[in-house]
This record gives structure tokens, sequence and C-alpha cells, in this order.
């Protein structure tokens, strides 16, 4: 008899971060990778060509990355600073800072705008275009109720998730006040938030290994359609074991998403059918960022333990690079029963 032979996790990109991953960006223009770490550095790759093309670093952990475009990028620091970095003259600057870790960078095409969240309970906003040079680029600054773990953008739409579960979505043309100001209806701490590419909602991760989907609509027609479903769980002898939801990651062209937790796997889901379509073979540790490419031709996965379990020995960290069927994520059409 035949053993099936699961499929490869995918091409692990030679010269991977020393430390472990704390997010990776394809780029909206190529396949290059944008890989940010706790070992200081930001990293630039060529995913196809599995070449590293460039390398800058902080005075702390980088905690998060982005792209500009494909010239130059954005990186935010336990150091407290916010840099940019042009690719090819491998100059760097600080575009400003805040008065504690900054947790995460975004930049904003739609608003022109670098939008930075930190653990200072600080939202702030740069103007990329400014002189160089501190806080002479700010122009905009927004207190939080607690520390900003997670952000993203879609579109006018901005969606900020902070400690306590509190969840604020701004209109980036009126960032005066939240335009909605919720509560994560789940009931741990939240891990990740990721807006739907067709601007209609947003989805939420907890470190109690469930994913909530939420919409903007506040009507009760629009909330009605919200959601949540238990995922990166295992059973054994009837006792469940839970693990932490890091990463989400839509796919541009279909809407479908996929997660990656501490379990080691990734899954890809149908929000709108509420189906698992894929699970991929289990990487060598905890999942603790995914992306796709622009055209939703490949996955990159970190994967890099995220001590969930404490300071222990643990597989090195490695960043896979793996090439996407069709199969596992265009959502199934949907089989009606013939009529008798």
């Amino acid at each position: 008899m035949t053993t099936a032979i699961p499929p490869m996790p995918g091409k692990e990109l030679t010269n991977p971060p020393k430390d472990g991953v704390s997010n990776l960006r394809f780029s909206n223009h190529s396949d290059n990778l944008l890989v940010s770490s706790w070992d200081k550095s930001v990293k630039l790759y060529d995913a196809n060509a599995n070449v590293l093309k460039g390398e800058f670093m902080h005075g702390g952990p980088v905690l998060d990355c982005c792209f500009h475009d494909d010239s130059s990028g954005f990186s935010a620091g336990g150091d407290n600073t916010v840099r940019r970095f042009v690719f090819d003259s491998g100059k760097e600057d600080i575009l400003g800072k805040h008065d504690a870790p900054v947790r995460c960078v975004e930049y904003s095409y739609a608003a022109g705008q670098v939008i930075t969240g930190s653990w200072d309970k600080m939202l702030k906003c740069w103007d990329p275009r400014g002189a160089s040079g501190q806080e002479r680029t700010l122009v905009g600054m927004y207190p939080q109720p607690e520390r900003v773990y997670s952000i993203s953008l879609v579109g006018n739409r901005l969606v900020v998730a902070t400690a306590g579960r509190h969840v604020n979505v701004y209109d980036l043309r009126n960032m005066s006040q939240p335009e909605q100001r919720r509560e994560s209806s789940l009931k741990y701490q939240t891990r990740c938030v990721r807006c739907y590419p067709n601007g209609t909602g947003f989805a939420l991760s907890s470190v109690e290994g469930r994913v909530a989907m939420e919409f903007f609509d506040l009507s009760e027609a629009g909330q009605a359609k919200k959601y949540a479903f238990k995922c990166h769980r295992k059973s054994e002898a009837g006792r469940d074991t839970v693990y932490p939801v890091n990463a989400i990651a839509f796919h541009p062209i279909y809407g479908t998403f996929a997660t990656g937790g501490c379990d080691g796997f990734v899954n890809v889901w149908d929000g709108n059918n509420k189906k698992r379509l894929y699970q991929y073979s289990k990487y060598p540790t905890s999942i603790a960022a995914l992306s796709f490419s622009k055209d939703g031709r490949l996955l990159a996965v970190a994967s890099s333990y995220t001590y969930e379990e404490g300071d222990q020995s643990h597989e090195p960290d490695a960043i896979f690079v793996r090439t996407v069927n069709e199969v596992e994520v265009k959502p199934k059409p949907k089989v009606y029963p013939t009529p008798a």
C-alpha cells in the first residue's frame, strides 16, 4: 500500500531572521517580501528568487513593517521609533516616535499617510513627504482606550484593536473621533484584526482559538450576519487544547482567508459559507504571521515560536513561501438539492 506524502510546507527562504518573526508583508506591486523580527532587523526578500535584497536595523526589536511602494518601506520598533528606509540606496531615517514600543504600522494609499499604534495607548498619523526628523511629520494623534495590539486598513476605513478587547473604527477623512466604538465579541485578548478586501467588515482573532467575523453595517440586518467560530484546537482523551490564533490573511482575489495558530497549522476558510477549505501540513512551530502576494499566487508563512509556553527550546525560526493552488482558496459553489 502506498503512503500518501503530505505536501511540502513551501520553499524555505535562505538567510532568515536570527530571532522571532513579528510580521511579514508582500508588496502590492511585486513578489518582494518585507520581514520584521525581534533580532532588530527588517529584511527585504525577493520571494520568488529566494534572495535577501536588503537589511535595515533598529535599536530594539522590530514589531511590524509595511511597504510604502516597491522602493521604500516603514517599520515600528520596540525602541519606540517609527522608521522609513529606501531599499536601493540603503538610506533610512526616523519618521517619528511614541512614548512606548510601537506595535503596528500601516501605510494608507487613500490618505497618503503612515499610521502607527503603540503600547503608549496612542494612534498617530504621519506625512512621510514632510521634512525628516522626529515629530515634524506628525499630522494627528488620537488617544486609545488601551494599548494598541493590531490595526488594519481598507479604503478610508481604519480598524484599531487594543487591549481590553476594545475595537475602534475610524474614517480616515475625519479622525476627530471613532466612527464606531465596539467591544470584541470574543471573550479573550485580541491577537489580530484584518479588514475584508471588499470593505464590508473585519475579522478578529483571539488567544483562545477563535475568530469573529464582524460587519461595519450597524443595521439589525447587517449585525445579524456576524458570527464567531472555533479553530486551532485539538481534542485528545475528551480534553480540548486551545491555541492562540496569531495571524489572519485574506486572499486578494477570492476573499477567503488563512489563519495561523500556535498549533503550527495554517487553515484556509470560506467565511461566506462558514466552511474550512483546506489545512496545510503542520509547520515546525507556531505560525507568527501570514501574507498572500498581490495576485494570491503565493502565501508567505512565518514558522516562528511565539513564547506561548515560556522560554524553552524550539525549532529554528523560518519563513516558507508556498505556491497556492486554486482548489485551496477558491470558494466551492453551493449545491442545491434537485427538486423532486
